[in-house]
């Protein structure tokens, strides 16, 4: 009699197995389509970074020339089991997705929104209105080009894209918003752009002159923990002077370009289109200057530390908080870019731990 419960067991103990792995080879989830595109802060946006110009190894432009290169987005098929058959999606521009975003996060506060790059009659990028997932494939990649040239970074570039939707087209895109769309907010990167540490450039009021004409300076310093500095071209970036960041209304007004000699260390020219209009004034007898050094991390050998350093930053200018006040301020101090790469990753843009 044991015997026979025990066999009894044993039969139910195997039934209930092979059910089990009979479910799990049937889909679980949905075949849903959506983009790759993480959100990266509190803003709701994906952070894209693309060089400015896309080289081969040889060093030669691959995109088409200086101030052109491209970015392949992911598109998933989502499921607990392999896509078996051919798919082919469609991508459509998102204005009212950008709409929607901007006056959640800044509501009329129309100087602080994000721009579309893919708005009509502008030419900074384009891509197929389809992408083909292959049968036994569960990803695809949507090629984005870029064309750089004249872009103004100051705007907030942004690139708002949906998976499209059509009973013809066989595929369901994913039901959450932040899958079956995609707000690239897009950052072109050459050599010097990113974010320096800021905490050694000082900002200081001057409140007069003496009498040979040296300036007057509150002892209390104004500092930015990190400075962003955007794209102009292969060799150049921008600042905003000062206090001013992204955030700021008249933030166009205020920018420092930086253009940077040689290879990996030389002088930075530092000029300011609004010169004139913001009292922009390089500080006498003080030459900036740049260098890139790197070196190798201790305890992951792979992973390159690349530092761009600049020195004896020195200028001043005026903030201009209403019509017919400002306030003079004087900017000196060094600021420091570090930026990590994998060397085992070919591809920098993919290497870089942004």
């Amino acid at each position: 009699m044991r015997k026979t419960y025990i066999l009894a067991a044993l039969t139910v103990i195997m039934t209930v197995g092979s059910s089990c792995n009979e479910e799990w080879t049937d889909e679980q989830y949905e075949h849903y389509i959506s983009f790759s595109a993480p959100l990266d802060d509190e803003k709701g946006v994906t952070h894209i970074y693309v060089p400015y110009s896309r080289t081969d190894t040889t060093g030669n432009y691959s995109a088409g020339g200086e101030g052109r290169s491209n970015y392949q987005l992911p598109i998933l098929v989502s499921g607990s089991t392999d896509n078996t058959r051919d798919i082919t999606v469609h991508i459509e521009h998102a204005p009212d997705t950008l709409e929607e975003l901007n006056y959640a996060r800044y509501a009329t506060r129309t100087d602080l929104y994000y721009q579309d790059m893919g708005a009509e009659g502008l030419n900074y990028v384009s891509y197929p209105e389809t992408a083909e997932i292959k049968a036994g494939e569960n990803q695809t990649l949507l090629e984005l080009s870029f064309d750089f040239r004249g872009i103004d970074m100051s705007d907030k570039w942004l690139l708002p894209l949906r998976i499209a939707e059509d009973p013809s087209y066989g595929y369901e895109a994913h039901p959450r918003k932040n899958y079956s769309e995609a707000l690239l907010r897009i950052f072109p990167y050459n050599d010097y752009s990113g974010d320096y540490s800021g905490t050694l450039v000082t900002n200081k009021v001057v409140t007069g002159y003496n009498d040979d004409g040296t300036p007057i300076e509150t002892s209390e310093s104004i500092t930015k923990s990190t400075i962003r500095a955007y794209v102009i071209d292969e060799k150049s970036v921008f600042i905003y002077a000062g206090i001013v960041d992204e955030d700021y209304t008249d933030r166009k007004t205020y920018k420092i370009k930086l253009t940077f000699e040689g290879d990996t260390n030389g002088a930075v020219d530092i000029s300011c289109d609004n010169a004139e209009e913001i009292g922009f004034e390089l500080a006498e007898d003080v030459t900036p200057s740049y260098r890139i050094s790197s070196s190798m991390d201790d305890t992951r050998p792979y992973l390159e530390h690349r530092y761009v350093i600049i020195n004896n930053i020195d200028y001043y200018f005026n903030y201009i908080p209403v019509e017919g006040t400002y306030i003079r301020y004087h900017v000196e101090g060094s600021m420091t870019m570090s930026r990590d790469i994998n060397t085992q990753i070919p591809d920098e843009d993919q290497a870089i731990e942004w």
